[in-house]
């Protein structure tokens, strides 16, 4: 017990912090109740600060298959959530909040504050819990509780139908996605005898070394892969995601770009480092079966988000593609796997792309959220903030509004990949892992596609930078919540200073995957030719 409580210190904080909020988010007094967004943010800081500084990540630790990884994920994941945690500010309970500075009588009742941020720190806790799994049913419940919050986050994150229709579509996808992935651990479980992941490895690894991998274990792996396909959001399980992003709120959205899609990574890291990686004359590759459907789902996602993004006209549709997008070019990176201590490694390139994706996509959420329209009644009376979305909207906003217009395009640009910026940083050790693995059809195909997203990108740089503003432009507002406009600067901050030190944050991802780099001793494994390699 006292050997997982090392590990847990993180998600001990986030949990207390979130009984705090819970309290808090119902006080009678606005003051203390506009204290839950800064409660949320110097918890994230202080279990990033436990994340680094208590972690154990020694070769001695064996609990976890990827021991040295949990410092680095907890602690993105803290300083992206902080960013996260100042874009939901004064996302739910606006018009409230304005009625009882006006004399209406304190109802927590119909005050969702409180629940709100709960939701937001339950669901990162889950994200952290994900990271340090080391059993199946741990796997599944920290999933489950990364993506359930969410479900009513996105319900109650606007007061349009168009929420509530969201809500729903996320939810029911999201069960069968659970369901997906759940018969997949319990076939793993019937296949090797065990729900621990480092009890399945060597299980997998005695099967490999006989007659071959199981038939059972390997339909289970597949169908846990294709079930957490859901939480990155690609090909098949992509469905729900235009809808989704686009009829949340934007502060929500940036969310799910983030939260879900880290933790599905990260859950497909441990299951892959269960089956293993195998080194010898053809590179590097999972079994043909679990490779090629990796492979199948990356050039889909890739192809089909960029291509369904040229189509968009909403700014938050196109996120969305995009983001399927994202998740395909980070597929690559697993299947090129871990690599070794000399050759590029396909699994720090996606711990070093999910920070950049992170920072770059709240970067351009939090301008998306910072222009509003005057709100409006629904028909159910209640008053609904209308955010921008059409991509009209920010036609000449580096003149009108130069923060935000300069923001917007620094972030698209990274997002692009365009060198000199952390997006391109990010993407070219996906490449480089990806011909260190053979894969030079997937190499390819991932740069015929980031050609492809260049056009619509840069119709984020284009339309602030040298349109003139129109009337669809002219009628949105600067939003009140100022702290929506900082993060877009954060972000486009965050952008310049993570290429200014892309060096030593591709060092740490590196380290996270191979300990022997920085003065650990390593599984041998990683020079074993017969052996299937897992992460270290």
């Amino acid at each position: 017990m006292a050997e997982t409580l090392a590990y847990l210190w993180p998600e001990v904080t986030l949990f207390l912090a979130t009984c705090v909020v819970m309290v808090v988010g119902l006080s009678p007094s606005a003051a203390v109740r506009r204290l839950c967004p800064l409660i949320c943010g110097i918890s994230l800081a202080a279990a990033g600060i436990f994340a680094i500084g208590t972690t154990p990540t020694g070769p001695e630790h064996t609990r976890s298959l990827m021991p040295s990884m949990l410092p680095y994920a907890k602690a993105i994941i803290a300083a992206v959530g902080i960013l996260l945690v100042m874009l939901l500010a004064g996302t739910v309970d606006r018009e409230e909040e304005a009625n009882i500075e006006k004399g209406r009588t304190f109802d927590p009742l119909r005050l969702n504050s409180g629940e709100f941020y709960s939701f937001f720190l339950f669901s990162l806790t889950g994200l952290m819990l994900t990271a340090s799994a080391d059993t199946l049913i741990w796997l599944f419940l920290a999933l489950e509780l990364t993506s359930l919050p969410t479900y009513v986050m996105v319900t109650i994150s606007t007061a349009r139908s168009n929420a509530r229709e969201a809500g729903v579509k996320y939810f029911f996808l999201g069960a069968l996605g659970a369901a997906i992935f759940l018969y997949g651990f319990t076939l793993i479980y019937g296949g090797t005898g065990s729900v621990h992941l480092t009890e399945i490895r060597h299980a997998i690894t005695t099967q490999m070394a006989g007659e071959g991998l199981n038939p059972i274990t390997l339909a289970g792996i597949l169908l846990a892969i294709i079930g957490i396909g859901f939480k990155i959001a690609a090909v098949p399980m992509h469905y729900y995601t235009a809808d989704v992003y686009q009829g949340a709120a934007t502060p929500v959205t940036a969310m799910l770009a983030f939260v879900p899609k880290t933790a599905g990574f990260l859950a497909l890291m441990l299951v892959c480092s269960t089956i293993g990686w195998h080194y010898g004359e053809s590179g590097a590759g999972l079994p043909d079966a679990v490779r090629l459907l990796l492979w199948v789902m990356a050039v889909m996602s890739m192809t089909l988000g960029n291509v369904l993004a040229l189509l968009q006209t909403s700014m938050k549709r196109m996120l969305a593609y995009s983001s399927i997008a994202h998740s395909g070019y980070m597929l690559v990176g697993l299947i090129a796997g871990p690599g070794d201590t000399f050759t590029q490694s396909g699994l720090s390139a996606v711990l070093f792309y999910l920070l950049s994706y992170g920072v770059m996509s709240t970067g351009a959420f939090a301008v998306i959220a910072s222009l509003e329209r005057n709100p409006q009644r629904t028909h159910t009376g209640e008053l609904a903030y209308d955010e921008a979305d059409s991509i009209e909207a920010i036609r000449g906003l580096a003149r009108t509004k130069p923060l935000l217009g300069w923001s917007l395009v620094i972030c698209a640009l990274s997002l692009l990949g365009f060198p000199l910026t952390i997006g391109f940083f990010g993407k070219l050790p996906l490449f480089t892992a990806g011909i260190s693995a053979g894969e030079i059809g997937l190499v390819v195909i991932l740069g015929l596609n980031s050609a492809i997203a260049a056009f619509y990108y840069l119709r984020l740089v284009a339309y602030p930078l040298f349109d003139e503003a129109g009337d669809e432009a002219r009628a949105f507002n600067l939003t009140p919540m100022r702290t929506r406009p900082a993060v877009g600067a954060l972000g486009a901050a965050g952008v310049v200073l993570m290429t200014v030190f892309a060096g030593p944050i591709a060092r740490l991802a590196h380290n996270a995957v191979h300990p022997d780099s920085q003065g650990h001793v390593a599984d041998d494994a990683s020079n074993n030719t017969d052996e299937p390699v897992a992460a270290k």
